[in-house]
């Protein structure tokens, strides 16, 4: 017997408000129902893919409502969870930090104030916004010329001492160091656009007559373009900036637009040079170099900027899986509870957190899964889902996860392109992680009877291509879930295979998929 689509999407609306409500609640033993049994079966067989046959799994199926763990196996296993990650790491900052969190970046005066001159520096300091655009640092700098300072005998002081001196991750490859998806950490960055990848640059050409024409997003000298690429029958363009260096390196041919998200190498260095840029359009003109350094005590404000609140970042963290976003997040809780503005320091705040409520196996390395020493189970990862649900900015960040097959970038996220047109569409609200041999998805569903239910998929290990249409076949089977009614679900689950990419959608930029 099945549900009508129509008592199914019924029953995704009731546990919608079921999901911001509903506190968390612990087990309760419960003979296995026909359901219950139907489940576990129709689970075991979608694992038994072949391409699984060297792989590890671990799956974790609950009950939101009583605790009940409906489907296990190896749910105490630690795996490597790439971008689930970031559930701890959002978690932990919207506890730690508070949805209200705001990120200021200020300019201040090191100096007197003579008429229209500044005898001193002129200090940018930065607390880590990943969501200044040049635009903001323009703002700025329109402020300090309104100040009617129109000369700076001094530097112009980067102050990024807010956090410390590491810019990459300990456990990251090498060869990721110019993917915008792991750009340099600073308490002083700039984003391209409103995706607000931090510490990169949108390097896009085009061909122009019988030259290609090279541009970036923002408008920037700071790289160092070289450009080798040629005009040709077909699009295969190489955009590459040369390791610890300035320089992009463009070669191949060039018949359509193309566009690049290159990391920069220094993100402090390439911040002050749009803010330094932005003061000489509004006749600010500053007479010393540029150097790094802490402002002085007693330096005056100039001018502000904040950014969104946390309530609000936490929509293109989540939804797009930001790695830099995790990052500084990671910082900034590291800074707020212990004054330290260090991976160690923050680490330890989400790795506390997540102990706090209940789960055992963690080990964290980095906020946002880009390390291939973090690890996790999924039994606590569904431990995780489970504890978060008594806390009072749930909703919102639920809200932030994305959306299975809801096509709305902002939505949908790394979720918009999987699990279209199936009872998991609309529904399943849950974050994905991918590294090349790793895939995960772990979130919530709501069941044909209107049961919240919270899972966890960790696939690690396989040389096949991505799997991921394996997660959607055990998500869709939980949409479909019933306790008293038998559903034919494994035929249907068979036609709900994607063509998933082997990394996160947003790091395929400027694919969509």
């Amino acid at each position: 017997m099945r549900r009508t689509s129509a008592s199914l999407v019924a029953g995704a609306l009731v546990a919608a408000v079921a999901w911001a409500s509903s506190p968390s609640t612990s087990a309760i033993a419960l003979e296995p129902s026909a359901g219950v049994a139907d489940l576990t079966q129709d689970i075991n067989k979608i694992l038994s893919d072949s391409r699984l046959t060297i792989a590890r799994a671990g799956v974790v199926v609950k009950s939101a409502a009583t605790g009940e763990e409906l489907y296990s196996t190896d749910a105490g296993k630690q795996l490597i969870p790439a971008s689930n990650t970031k559930l701890f790491t959002s978690a932990a900052a919207a506890e730690t930090l508070g949805l209200d969190y705001r990120f200021p970046t200020t300019v201040l005066s090191a100096g007197r104030k003579i008429g229209s001159a500044l005898t001193g520096d002129l200090v940018l300091r930065g607390t880590g916004d990943p969501t200044m655009l040049a635009e903001d640092y323009d703002a700025l700098a329109a402020k300090v010329a309104a100040a009617g300072v129109k000369l700076v005998t001094g530097k112009l002081v980067a102050d990024d001492t807010w956090f410390d001196s590491t810019r990459l991750g300990s456990d990251w490859a090498w060869d990721d160091e110019t993917a915008y998806y792991a750009a340099p950490i600073s308490a002083l960055t700039a984003a391209p656009d409103r995706d607000y990848d931090a510490g990169s640059v949108i390097v896009s050409v085009a061909a122009d007559g019988d030259k290609v024409k090279v541009s970036t997003t923002p408008e920037t000298d700071y790289l160092k373009i070289v450009n080798k690429a040629t005009v040709g029958s077909s699009t295969d363009v190489l955009i590459e900036r040369q390791h610890n260096s300035r320089t992009v390196v463009i070669t191949g041919t060039v018949a359509d637009p193309y566009q690049e998200w290159v990391a920069v190498d220094d993100a402090t260095a390439y911040a002050s040079s749009l803010f330094r840029k932005a003061l000489d359009k509004h006749g600010v003109r500053v007479l010393g170099p540029t150097v790094t350094g802490a402002a002085p005590s007693g330096a005056a404000e100039l001018a502000k900027h904040e950014s969104m609140p946390l309530s609000e970042l936490l929509v293109p963290f989540l939804k797009l899986s930001n790695n830099i976003h995790a990052e500084i997040l990671t910082k900034a809780m590291g800074r707020k509870v212990s004054g330290q503005g260090t991976w160690a320091a923050g680490l330890k705040v989400a790795t506390d957190f997540a102990k706090a409520n209940g789960v055992q196996v963690i080990n964290m390395r980095d906020g946002s899964g880009l390390s291939r020493r973090d690890g996790f189970s999924p039994g606590s990862i569904a431990q995780l889902l489970t504890a978060v649900r008594g806390k009072p900015w749930f909703k919102t960040w639920y809200e932030a996860l994305p959306v299975a097959g809801n096509a709305e970038r902002f939505v949908g996220g790394t979720l918009r392109s999987r699990m279209r047109n199936t009872p998991a569409a609309g529904n399943v609200h849950a974050k994905t992680g991918s590294l090349t041999g790793v895939t995960s998805l772990s979130g919530y569903v709501t069941s044909a009877e209107g049961e919240p239910l919270i899972f966890s998929i960790m696939l690690n290990q396989f040389l096949s291509g991505s799997p991921k249409d394996i997660e959607d076949k055990i998500a869709i089977r939980l949409a479909q879930f019933s306790r008293t009614a038998t559903v034919d679900a494994v035929p249907q689950l068979r036609q709900a295979a994607t063509d998933a990419p082997d990394l996160e959608c947003s790091w395929l930029k400027p694919a969509e998929c």
